[in-house]
Protein backbone atom coordinates (compact mmCIF):
# COMPACT_ATOMS: atom_id res chain seq x y z
CA UNK A 1 0.00 0.00 0.00
CA UNK A 2 1.41 3.41 -1.02
CA UNK A 3 1.73 6.48 1.14
CA UNK A 4 -1.29 8.79 1.26
CA UNK A 5 -0.64 12.07 -0.60
CA UNK A 6 -4.17 13.43 -1.18
CA UNK A 7 -7.31 13.03 0.94
CA UNK A 8 -10.87 13.95 0.05
CA UNK A 9 -12.89 14.57 3.21
CA UNK A 10 -16.68 14.72 3.08
CA UNK A 11 -17.63 16.38 6.37
CA UNK A 12 -20.95 15.93 8.16
CA UNK A 13 -22.36 16.21 11.67
CA UNK A 14 -21.31 12.85 13.09
CA UNK A 15 -19.93 10.47 10.44
CA UNK A 16 -17.30 11.66 7.93
CA UNK A 17 -16.17 9.89 4.76
CA UNK A 18 -12.45 9.72 3.91
CA UNK A 19 -11.05 8.95 0.44
CA UNK A 20 -7.24 8.86 0.18
CA UNK A 21 -4.95 8.19 -2.77
CA UNK A 22 -1.17 7.87 -3.23
CA UNK A 23 1.14 9.64 -5.69
CA UNK A 24 0.13 7.27 -8.52
CA UNK A 25 -3.61 7.88 -7.96
CA UNK A 26 -4.26 4.46 -6.42
CA UNK A 27 -6.97 4.40 -3.78
CA UNK A 28 -5.32 3.75 -0.42
CA UNK A 29 -8.02 4.70 2.08
CA UNK A 30 -11.79 4.53 1.76
CA UNK A 31 -13.52 4.48 5.12
CA UNK A 32 -15.95 6.20 7.46
CA UNK A 33 -14.68 8.08 10.50
CA UNK A 34 -16.77 9.32 13.38
CA UNK A 35 -16.47 12.91 14.53
CA UNK A 36 -14.71 12.01 17.78
CA UNK A 37 -12.09 9.96 15.89
CA UNK A 38 -11.35 12.36 13.02
CA UNK A 39 -8.39 14.22 14.53
CA UNK A 40 -6.89 10.97 15.81
CA UNK A 41 -7.12 9.53 12.28
CA UNK A 42 -5.25 12.46 10.69
CA UNK A 43 -2.62 12.28 13.41
CA UNK A 44 -1.93 8.70 12.34
CA UNK A 45 -1.02 9.64 8.73
CA UNK A 46 1.77 11.83 7.41
CA UNK A 47 0.99 15.45 6.40
CA UNK A 48 -0.72 15.52 3.03
CA UNK A 49 -3.13 17.54 0.89
CA UNK A 50 -6.67 17.53 2.33
CA UNK A 51 -9.61 18.77 0.29
CA UNK A 52 -13.02 19.73 1.68
CA UNK A 53 -16.11 21.53 0.52
CA UNK A 54 -16.41 25.08 1.89
CA UNK A 55 -19.55 24.54 3.96
CA UNK A 56 -20.54 24.61 7.63
CA UNK A 57 -17.70 23.71 10.06
CA UNK A 58 -15.20 23.45 7.18
CA UNK A 59 -13.13 26.38 8.43
CA UNK A 60 -12.96 24.87 11.92
CA UNK A 61 -11.70 21.52 10.63
CA UNK A 62 -9.36 23.33 8.26
CA UNK A 63 -7.69 25.15 11.16
CA UNK A 64 -7.42 21.94 13.17
CA UNK A 65 -5.82 20.00 10.31
CA UNK A 66 -3.45 22.86 9.44
CA UNK A 67 -2.18 22.82 13.03
CA UNK A 68 -1.16 19.18 12.42
CA UNK A 69 0.87 20.09 9.35
CA UNK A 70 -1.66 19.11 6.68
CA UNK A 71 -2.22 21.32 3.63
CA UNK A 72 -5.94 22.14 3.58
CA UNK A 73 -7.82 23.31 0.49
CA UNK A 74 -11.49 24.36 0.63
CA UNK A 75 -13.56 24.40 -2.55
CA UNK A 76 -17.03 25.75 -3.40
CA UNK A 77 -19.50 22.82 -3.49
CA UNK A 78 -20.69 23.91 -6.95
CA UNK A 79 -17.19 23.32 -8.35
CA UNK A 80 -17.00 19.83 -6.83
CA UNK A 81 -20.37 18.60 -8.10
CA UNK A 82 -19.23 17.95 -11.73
CA UNK A 83 -16.73 15.35 -10.43
CA UNK A 84 -19.42 13.22 -8.74
CA UNK A 85 -19.89 9.96 -10.64
CA UNK A 86 -23.33 8.48 -10.99
CA UNK A 87 -25.46 8.60 -7.85
CA UNK A 88 -24.73 10.87 -4.93
CA UNK A 89 -23.60 9.37 -1.63
CA UNK A 90 -20.86 10.00 0.92
CA UNK A 91 -18.34 7.74 -0.82
CA UNK A 92 -18.94 9.35 -4.21
CA UNK A 93 -18.72 12.83 -2.68
CA UNK A 94 -15.41 12.09 -0.95
CA UNK A 95 -13.99 10.66 -4.16
CA UNK A 96 -15.16 13.72 -6.11
CA UNK A 97 -13.53 16.03 -3.56
CA UNK A 98 -10.28 14.09 -3.81
CA UNK A 99 -10.39 14.38 -7.60
CA UNK A 100 -11.33 18.07 -7.65
CA UNK A 101 -8.67 19.24 -5.17
CA UNK A 102 -5.91 17.95 -7.48
CA UNK A 103 -7.12 19.90 -10.53
CA UNK A 104 -4.71 22.72 -11.51
CA UNK A 105 -7.52 25.11 -12.51
CA UNK A 106 -9.60 24.60 -9.36
CA UNK A 107 -10.48 27.69 -7.33
CA UNK A 108 -10.07 27.52 -3.58
CA UNK A 109 -11.55 29.30 -0.57
CA UNK A 110 -9.05 30.52 2.07
CA UNK A 111 -9.47 29.10 5.56
CA UNK A 112 -10.83 31.85 7.81
CA UNK A 113 -9.42 32.57 11.24
CA UNK A 114 -11.61 32.34 14.32
CA UNK A 115 -11.54 36.15 14.62
CA UNK A 116 -12.84 36.60 11.08
CA UNK A 117 -15.63 34.11 11.68
CA UNK A 118 -16.54 35.87 14.93
CA UNK A 119 -16.83 39.24 13.14
CA UNK A 120 -18.99 37.68 10.44
CA UNK A 121 -21.23 36.23 13.16
CA UNK A 122 -21.78 39.77 14.42
CA UNK A 123 -22.91 40.72 10.93
CA UNK A 124 -25.13 37.67 10.52
CA UNK A 125 -26.77 38.23 13.91
CA UNK A 126 -27.34 41.89 13.06
CA UNK A 127 -28.86 40.96 9.71
CA UNK A 128 -31.23 38.47 11.39
CA UNK A 129 -32.34 41.04 13.97
CA UNK A 130 -32.96 43.62 11.24
CA UNK A 131 -35.22 41.14 9.43
CA UNK A 132 -37.09 40.49 12.66
CA UNK A 133 -37.47 44.24 13.25
CA UNK A 134 -38.92 44.63 9.75
CA UNK A 135 -41.38 41.80 10.43
CA UNK A 136 -42.51 43.44 13.67
CA UNK A 137 -43.00 46.83 12.01
CA UNK A 138 -44.98 45.29 9.15
CA UNK A 139 -47.13 43.38 11.65
CA UNK A 140 -47.93 46.58 13.59
CA UNK A 141 -48.78 48.45 10.40
CA UNK A 142 -51.00 45.65 9.11
CA UNK A 143 -52.92 45.15 12.37
CA UNK A 144 -53.51 48.87 12.95
CA UNK A 145 -54.63 49.34 9.35
CA UNK A 146 -57.61 47.12 10.20
CA UNK A 147 -58.75 49.88 12.57
CA UNK A 148 -58.20 52.58 9.95
CA UNK A 149 -54.91 53.76 11.49
CA UNK A 150 -52.38 54.28 8.69
CA UNK A 151 -49.16 56.23 9.17
CA UNK A 152 -46.50 57.30 6.71
CA UNK A 153 -43.55 55.04 6.03
CA UNK A 154 -40.18 55.43 7.70
CA UNK A 155 -38.96 55.84 11.25
CA UNK A 156 -41.27 58.79 11.94
CA UNK A 157 -44.35 56.74 11.04
CA UNK A 158 -43.29 53.84 13.27
CA UNK A 159 -42.71 56.22 16.18
CA UNK A 160 -46.21 57.64 15.75
CA UNK A 161 -47.75 54.15 15.72
CA UNK A 162 -45.93 53.16 18.89
CA UNK A 163 -46.94 56.39 20.62
CA UNK A 164 -50.58 55.77 19.69
CA UNK A 165 -50.46 52.22 21.04
CA UNK A 166 -48.85 53.26 24.31
CA UNK A 167 -51.45 56.01 24.79
CA UNK A 168 -54.17 54.16 26.70
CA UNK A 169 -56.47 57.18 26.39
CA UNK A 170 -56.63 56.85 22.59
CA UNK A 171 -60.10 55.61 21.59
CA UNK A 172 -59.19 54.66 17.99
CA UNK A 173 -57.74 51.32 19.09
CA UNK A 174 -59.78 48.68 20.88
CA UNK A 175 -58.37 47.85 24.37
CA UNK A 176 -58.15 44.16 23.54
CA UNK A 177 -56.21 44.91 20.35
CA UNK A 178 -53.90 47.21 22.31
CA UNK A 179 -53.15 44.38 24.76
CA UNK A 180 -52.36 42.11 21.81
CA UNK A 181 -50.01 44.59 20.11
CA UNK A 182 -48.13 45.97 23.11
CA UNK A 183 -45.98 42.79 23.40
CA UNK A 184 -44.91 43.39 19.78
CA UNK A 185 -43.95 46.95 20.71
CA UNK A 186 -41.89 45.67 23.65
CA UNK A 187 -40.17 43.13 21.40
CA UNK A 188 -39.49 45.88 18.83
CA UNK A 189 -37.81 48.04 21.49
CA UNK A 190 -35.72 45.09 22.62
CA UNK A 191 -34.70 44.24 19.05
CA UNK A 192 -33.68 47.82 18.33
CA UNK A 193 -31.52 47.84 21.46
CA UNK A 194 -29.79 44.61 20.47
CA UNK A 195 -29.13 45.94 16.95
CA UNK A 196 -27.58 49.08 18.43
CA UNK A 197 -25.37 46.93 20.68
CA UNK A 198 -24.15 44.87 17.72
CA UNK A 199 -23.48 48.09 15.79
CA UNK A 200 -21.25 49.28 18.64
CA UNK A 201 -19.35 45.98 18.69
CA UNK A 202 -18.82 46.05 14.91
CA UNK A 203 -17.69 49.68 15.11
CA UNK A 204 -15.22 48.80 17.89
CA UNK A 205 -13.66 46.03 15.80
CA UNK A 206 -13.58 48.31 12.76
CA UNK A 207 -11.64 50.97 14.66
CA UNK A 208 -9.11 48.39 15.84
CA UNK A 209 -8.42 47.09 12.31
CA UNK A 210 -6.19 49.19 10.05
CA UNK A 211 -7.37 47.53 6.82
CA UNK A 212 -11.01 48.16 7.66
CA UNK A 213 -10.29 51.82 8.44
CA UNK A 214 -8.51 52.12 5.10
CA UNK A 215 -11.56 50.86 3.19
CA UNK A 216 -13.76 53.36 5.02
CA UNK A 217 -12.09 56.15 3.06
CA UNK A 218 -13.94 55.01 -0.09
CA UNK A 219 -17.13 57.07 -0.68
CA UNK A 220 -20.17 54.89 0.02
CA UNK A 221 -18.38 52.45 2.32
CA UNK A 222 -18.82 52.78 6.07
CA UNK A 223 -17.77 50.69 9.09
CA UNK A 224 -20.39 47.99 8.46
CA UNK A 225 -19.38 47.38 4.83
CA UNK A 226 -15.65 47.75 5.48
CA UNK A 227 -15.60 45.27 8.37
CA UNK A 228 -17.68 42.74 6.41
CA UNK A 229 -15.32 42.93 3.44
CA UNK A 230 -12.17 42.54 5.57
CA UNK A 231 -13.64 39.56 7.46
CA UNK A 232 -14.76 37.85 4.24
CA UNK A 233 -11.88 38.51 1.81
CA UNK A 234 -8.96 36.99 3.68
CA UNK A 235 -6.47 37.08 0.78
CA UNK A 236 -7.04 39.69 -1.97
CA UNK A 237 -4.16 38.23 -4.02
CA UNK A 238 -6.46 35.34 -4.95
CA UNK A 239 -8.15 37.76 -7.34
CA UNK A 240 -6.02 38.74 -10.32
CA UNK A 241 -7.77 42.08 -10.74
CA UNK A 242 -10.54 44.25 -9.35
CA UNK A 243 -12.80 43.08 -12.15
CA UNK A 244 -12.44 39.51 -10.96
CA UNK A 245 -13.47 40.58 -7.44
CA UNK A 246 -16.51 42.38 -8.87
CA UNK A 247 -17.38 39.25 -10.84
CA UNK A 248 -17.02 37.12 -7.70
CA UNK A 249 -19.53 39.40 -5.98
CA UNK A 250 -22.00 38.98 -8.87
CA UNK A 251 -21.83 42.61 -10.02
CA UNK A 252 -21.18 41.81 -13.69
CA UNK A 253 -23.66 40.99 -16.50
CA UNK A 254 -24.72 37.39 -16.95
CA UNK A 255 -23.36 35.94 -20.20
CA UNK A 256 -25.15 33.67 -22.62
CA UNK A 257 -22.68 33.98 -25.49
CA UNK A 258 -22.06 31.50 -28.27
CA UNK A 259 -20.68 31.47 -31.80
CA UNK A 260 -18.83 34.73 -31.34
CA UNK A 261 -22.02 36.60 -30.40
CA UNK A 262 -22.01 38.31 -27.01
CA UNK A 263 -25.33 38.23 -25.19
CA UNK A 264 -25.33 40.04 -21.85
CA UNK A 265 -28.21 40.14 -19.40
CA UNK A 266 -28.81 41.18 -15.82
CA UNK A 267 -26.07 40.88 -13.19
CA UNK A 268 -25.24 37.32 -12.16
CA UNK A 269 -25.90 37.86 -8.40
CA UNK A 270 -23.35 35.16 -7.62
CA UNK A 271 -20.88 35.16 -4.76
CA UNK A 272 -21.44 36.85 -1.41
CA UNK A 273 -24.90 38.42 -1.51
CA UNK A 274 -24.43 40.24 1.80
CA UNK A 275 -21.42 42.27 0.63
CA UNK A 276 -23.04 42.87 -2.75
CA UNK A 277 -26.13 44.29 -1.06
CA UNK A 278 -24.04 46.55 1.19
CA UNK A 279 -22.11 47.90 -1.80
CA UNK A 280 -25.31 48.62 -3.74
CA UNK A 281 -26.82 50.41 -0.72
CA UNK A 282 -23.64 52.49 -0.41
CA UNK A 283 -23.78 53.29 -4.12
CA UNK A 284 -27.37 54.50 -3.72
CA UNK A 285 -26.23 56.83 -0.94
CA UNK A 286 -23.46 58.28 -3.11
CA UNK A 287 -25.80 58.82 -6.07
CA UNK A 288 -28.38 60.46 -3.85
CA UNK A 289 -25.84 63.06 -2.74
CA UNK A 290 -24.58 63.53 -6.30
CA UNK A 291 -28.07 63.98 -7.75
CA UNK A 292 -29.03 66.48 -5.05
CA UNK A 293 -25.91 68.51 -5.73
CA UNK A 294 -24.47 67.94 -2.25
CA UNK A 295 -21.32 66.24 -3.55
CA UNK A 296 -19.31 67.20 -6.61
CA UNK A 297 -16.31 64.92 -5.98
CA UNK A 298 -17.64 61.92 -7.92
CA UNK A 299 -17.79 63.31 -11.45
CA UNK A 300 -17.98 59.85 -13.03
CA UNK A 301 -21.12 58.98 -11.07
CA UNK A 302 -22.72 62.34 -11.88
CA UNK A 303 -22.18 61.84 -15.62
CA UNK A 304 -23.28 58.21 -15.55
CA UNK A 305 -26.52 58.81 -13.64
CA UNK A 306 -27.44 61.52 -16.15
CA UNK A 307 -27.30 58.99 -19.01
CA UNK A 308 -28.56 55.75 -17.41
CA UNK A 309 -31.46 54.73 -15.17
CA UNK A 310 -30.87 55.32 -11.48
CA UNK A 311 -30.67 51.64 -10.42
CA UNK A 312 -28.41 50.75 -13.34
CA UNK A 313 -26.08 53.56 -12.32
CA UNK A 314 -26.12 52.35 -8.71
CA UNK A 315 -25.13 48.83 -9.76
CA UNK A 316 -22.36 50.17 -12.00
CA UNK A 317 -21.06 52.33 -9.15
CA UNK A 318 -21.14 49.30 -6.81
CA UNK A 319 -19.03 47.44 -9.37
CA UNK A 320 -16.55 50.31 -9.44
CA UNK A 321 -16.46 50.40 -5.62
CA UNK A 322 -15.59 46.69 -5.58
CA UNK A 323 -12.68 47.30 -7.95
CA UNK A 324 -11.47 50.18 -5.76
CA UNK A 325 -11.66 47.87 -2.74
CA UNK A 326 -9.38 45.37 -4.48
CA UNK A 327 -6.90 48.11 -5.37
CA UNK A 328 -6.72 49.39 -1.79
CA UNK A 329 -6.38 45.88 -0.36
CA UNK A 330 -3.54 44.90 -2.67
CA UNK A 331 -1.64 48.22 -2.62
CA UNK A 332 -2.26 48.90 1.09
CA UNK A 333 -3.21 52.50 0.39
CA UNK A 334 -6.03 54.86 1.28
CA UNK A 335 -8.55 56.22 -1.21
CA UNK A 336 -7.58 59.53 -2.75
CA UNK A 337 -10.01 61.72 -4.65
CA UNK A 338 -8.65 62.44 -8.10
CA UNK A 339 -8.45 66.12 -8.93
CA UNK A 340 -10.81 67.34 -11.64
Amino acid sequence: MGEVTTVGLDIAKHVFQVHGIDAQGTVVIRRKVRRSELLKFFQSIRPCLVGMEACATAHHWGRELQSMGHKVRLMPPAYVKPYVKRQKNDMADAEAICEAVSRPTMRFVPVKTSEQQAVLMLHRSRELLIRQRTMLINALRGHLAEFGVVMRQGAAGVTSLIAMLEDHGNSLIDPTAREALLPLVAQLHDTQGRIADLDRRILGWHRSNAVSRRLETIPGIGPITASAIVATITDPSLFRSGRQLAAWLGLVPRQNSSGGKDRLGHITKKGDGYIRRLLVIGAHAVLRFVRNGKSASNQWAAEFVSRKPYKVAATALANKMARIVWALLTREEEFKVRAA
